[in-house]
């Protein structure tokens, strides 16, 4: 119970902040929106599909190709630098809040980012005509890739961005390759062989090809089996990574 008290208080502190701040609440609402419009609007256009159709093509790919990567990954990268610049994390260490509840409080404040988000596209996606299929499988993708995105976002938060400053360039430098290679603004279709053999190591390649095969081409979760074990161990991997980088980065916070 102490644990979920400290994790939910720190969750709402985040969350309270960025619905003060409103303009990146706002952008990170505009942004998918802008991605699916463009996705959806050229796919229906080269593909001569209907514009419901691409739009269901194109949501699971602007969702966790593009809008929960800068979301979840480049708000946690920022939200652990600036608790370091602002020294909040040395106002932590003099409360009895637990390194645990910190930690699981950031995760889910992004997770509560990448639910507005995921309804943002959904609802846009279905008043334009689309059918989604496998909801919860679906849901479980979504977790995962939130997962995903905050424990990278947490290696790289505590081990190299050391100022706000450098948030931005470590997050395109590592993240639009990736998404360019995981099929968030290109069709993965459209990929040659050698870059297809590249992107089997891409994590945002299997999130895409894993939520669009079971909500936009409905299949099961046995069909996208590969892209699904690869994502879960990945997540999970990166999780426990992003956790030890954090228990350095304080140890050495505590030093200074």
């Amino acid at each position: 119970m102490r644990y979920w008290q400290e994790t939910w208080a720190v969750a709402q502190r985040i969350l309270t902040e960025l619905v003060r701040r409103r303009r990146s609440l706002m952008f990170w609402c505009i942004f998918p929106v802008t991605v699916l419009y463009l996705n959806g609007l050229i796919l229906a256009e080269r593909a001569n599909i209907t514009t419901a159709k691409a739009f269901e093509t194109a949501a699971p790919s602007t969702l966790v190709g593009a809008a929960l990567f800068f979301s979840c990954l480049g708000g946690s990268v920022a939200t652990v630098v600036a608790e370091r610049e602002q020294h909040t994390l040395k106002r932590l260490f003099m409360s009895p809040l637990s390194g645990l509840s910190y930690f699981l409080g950031i995760f889910v404040a992004h997770g509560f980012i990448a639910l507005g988000q995921t309804l943002i596209v959904a609802a846009i996606a279905i008043f334009s005509g689309s059918t989604f299929q496998g909801v919860l499988p679906g849901a479980l993708i979504i977790f995962l890739s939130v997962m995903a995105y905050v424990g990278v976002g947490f290696i790289l938060g505590t081990q190299f961005a050391r100022r706000t400053e450098d948030v931005n360039a470590l997050v395109a430098a590592f993240g639009v390759p990736l998404l360019i290679l995981g099929g968030a603004f290109l069709p993965t279709q459209l990929f040659p062989q050698k870059l297809l053999d590249i992107a089997q190591f891409n994590p945002v390649f299997h999130m895409n090809e894993a939520l669009l095969g079971i909500v936009a081409e409905g299949k099961t979760i046995e069909e996208i089996g590969g892209h699904f074990f690869f994502l879960a161990i990945f997540a999970l991997g990166v999780t426990l990574l992003g956790w030890l980088s954090y228990r350095r980065m304080l140890q050495v916070e505590r030093r200074l």
